[in-house]
């Protein structure tokens, strides 16, 4: 009997995803006689039974093609907006999924489709996912898809830089995606040469920062480029941070957990423009001209580099050949050159951050890179 399996992309868009839903579409359709369905706009689509046939024709032509031709959503399957409210819809996709007779759902996303994937597994759905993300901070596989792309996208960016910093004698500092974790910020400042690189899992010191800066300065080089992660704090932030998740966590009462759920929010919204302050604070405490760059949705589009389109194609060809063997409630991760079925229990609700003893951090210091620590 043909098997009929759904795919759906969620969470923000990623180079290469459309090489993954073409790998296993075209494995499912030619080596294992299975049926492809695909939901547009993530798990919305599922819920709204928006879907359209993947086949040969429709997966033709989009190897190279950034994004993902089935849109995608952040919409969370039991938080979902519907009209005025917010909903619990996971019975509705559930009632869409049958209604389909699947035999499996592919879920490809990061850390939040993770979750929202283990939840309809909960719920009786046959679920089997894909990380991708260019954070690169989905736990338990070596690499997600799309963060080579995006790391070489934000690397040129500071290779460019390089000269008009030079140029013009000037602290160039360059944001590059990266909230909770430094995978891009570090790899992109290494790679770039970049001379100060703030990460998350690194509070900085200013003053330290600033020395490294002014050494440069002084020993006659008249620039420093600044490569910096969107979720980069000072010490003072991160202890800030920290004393706000343990009342958090500690708070008994729903007064007090409030009060605390609060306090973090504030917290939060002061790292808002975090950038443009810390240029601002280099520029007065150095006495050097500072510009900022940031990098922002840049580095998500464009056209997957050969190491995503390789990584989707063996994660996407290796996901039809476990669906075809009956295996769910997994996610496909990468190992070395092949992949491996992680439980989602495993991977759902946990982030992989930058090691203090990763040999990008060993590197970069031995080659005087400043961390501010």
């Amino acid at each position: 009997m043909t098997k009929n399996i759904g795919i759906l992309t969620a969470g923000g868009d990623s180079p290469g995803l459309n090489a993954a839903i073409r790998a296993a579409g075209k494995a499912a359709e030619g080596s294992f006689d299975m049926r492809v369905i695909g939901f547009r706009d993530g798990f919305r689509g599922l819920m709204e039974n928006r879907w359209l046939r993947l086949d040969g024709v429709s997966l033709s032509g989009i190897l190279t093609v950034g994004g993902t031709i089935l849109g995608t959503s952040r919409d969370k399957p039991d938080q979902m907006a519907v009209g005025t409210q917010v909903l619990d819809m996971t019975d509705v996709m559930l009632a869409n999924y049958h209604s389909h007779h699947l035999d499996g759902l592919l879920c490809l996303g990061g850390g939040g489709t993770q979750k929202s994937a283990l939840l309809l597994a909960n719920k009786g759905m046959n679920i089997i996912t894909l990380p991708k993300t260019i954070d690169n901070d989905v736990a338990m596989t070596d690499v997600s898809v799309g963060f080579d792309t995006a790391l070489g996208v934000a690397t040129e960016a500071v290779d460019r830089l390089h000269s008009t910093a030079h140029s013009h004698h000037r602290i160039v500092v360059v944001e590059i995606m990266g909230h909770n974790a430094g995978w891009l910020a570090l790899g992109a400042g290494l790679a770039g040469g970049a001379d100060v690189i703030l990460i998350p899992e690194i509070p900085y010191e200013l003053d330290k920062v600033c020395e490294a800066i002014l050494r440069r300065s002084h020993g006659g080089k008249g620039f420093s480029i600044v490569a910096v992660a969107e979720g980069a704090m000072s010490c003072q932030l991160a202890e800030a941070v920290e004393a706000a998740q343990k009342k958090l966590k500690s708070a008994k009462s729903p007064k007090k957990q409030q009060k605390a759920a609060a306090r973090l929010e504030e917290i939060e919204a002061a790292r808002v423009g975090h950038t443009v302050q810390l240029s601002r604070q280099l520029e007065e405490l150095t006495g050097l001209e500072a510009r900022v760059t940031i990098l922002g949705y840049l580095q998500r589009g464009g056209t997957p580099s050969a190491a995503d389109r390789l990584l989707a194609t063996r994660l996407g060809t290796a996901c039809t050949a476990l669906i075809n063997e009956g295996m769910f409630g997994v996610m496909v991760g990468a190992r070395g050159e092949g992949s491996e079925p992680v439980p989602l229990e495993q991977v759902a609700g946990r982030r992989k951050t930058v090691p203090p003893d990763h040999p990008w951090i060993g590197s970069a210091r031995r080659v005087g890179t400043c961390f501010g620590d």
